[in-house]
């Protein structure tokens, strides 16, 4: 399990899309010198999003980069359980679907069937306007849950502070039902509000812009989010 809910603080989980592609093994390199904790790779399909990210190819150029970090897939497309094979196969460790791509409960239940099927880890991810509520029964059979702080699919949005009140209610859910689970927050996370994220029961932060920026180098937005947590 990683970013359970018996770790202490939280993780840093970058994202990709704001790094410079062109010299994508040294970002990475220069990210995990700075200490991460795991990578968070957005798959964009153009339906799900109205924007195209990446797929199997770059998911496998972070793998043969990386030290051997933790990969999760993060797929924001129409049909998740279609790339499931494909990513687990470039090195996604867990794959995170879309509760609203599924479409059900049952169709949920299917989409972690197949990830344990491939030996990944299965997390779900849901939009502002899907209340925790919907996802509850499959807490239990999950790994990991993502909260999108923004509306999905583009990179600078401004986190919702309102939304982390969906991430406090799932902590206690989590809490009160015994269940070991990670808790990741996804949009606008920075180092002046990280601390509000975890203090909401987050486990796993996603930090894309706050980490890739023309402003200051990996290792340097790194340390500035491990600051911020009382984490340096």
């Amino acid at each position: 399990m990683i970013g359970g809910t018996g770790v202490t603080g939280a993780l840093i989980a970058p994202s990709i899309l704001t790094a410079d592609f062109g010299n994508l093994a040294q970002q990475v390199r220069d990210a995990e010198a700075g200490g991460i904790d795991l990578w968070h790779l957005d798959v964009m399909d153009g339906h799900f999003v109205p924007p195209i990210s990446f797929g199997k190819e770059v998911v496998a150029a972070v793998r043969d980069a990386s030290d051997g970090r933790f990969i999760e897939a993060h797929m924001m497309v129409a049909r998740p359980s279609e790339q499931f094979a494909d990513l687990a196969d470039a090195g996604a460790q867990r794959l995170i679907f879309h509760y609203e791509a599924a479409g059900s409960l049952e169709a949920s239940r299917e989409h972690i069937r197949m990830c344990r099927d491939l030996q990944c880890q299965a997390g779900i991810a849901i939009n502002p306007e899907t209340p925790v509520e919907a996802i509850a029964p499959l807490l239990g059979e999950l790994d990991e849950v993502t909260v999108m702080l923004i509306r999905p699919g583009w990179g600078g949005q401004a986190m919702r502070p309102d939304l982390l009140e969906k991430v406090s209610d799932l902590a206690a859910r989590v809490r009160a039902e015994g269940i070991t689970l990670a808790i990741e927050v996804d949009g606008g996370v920075k180092a002046h509000n990280a601390r509000s994220c975890v203090d909401a029961g987050a486990t796993i932060l996603v930090a894309g812009s706050a980490v890739f920026n023309p402003q200051e180098t990996p290792q340097e937005a790194v340390a500035g989010l491990r600051s911020a947590l009382g984490s340096d």
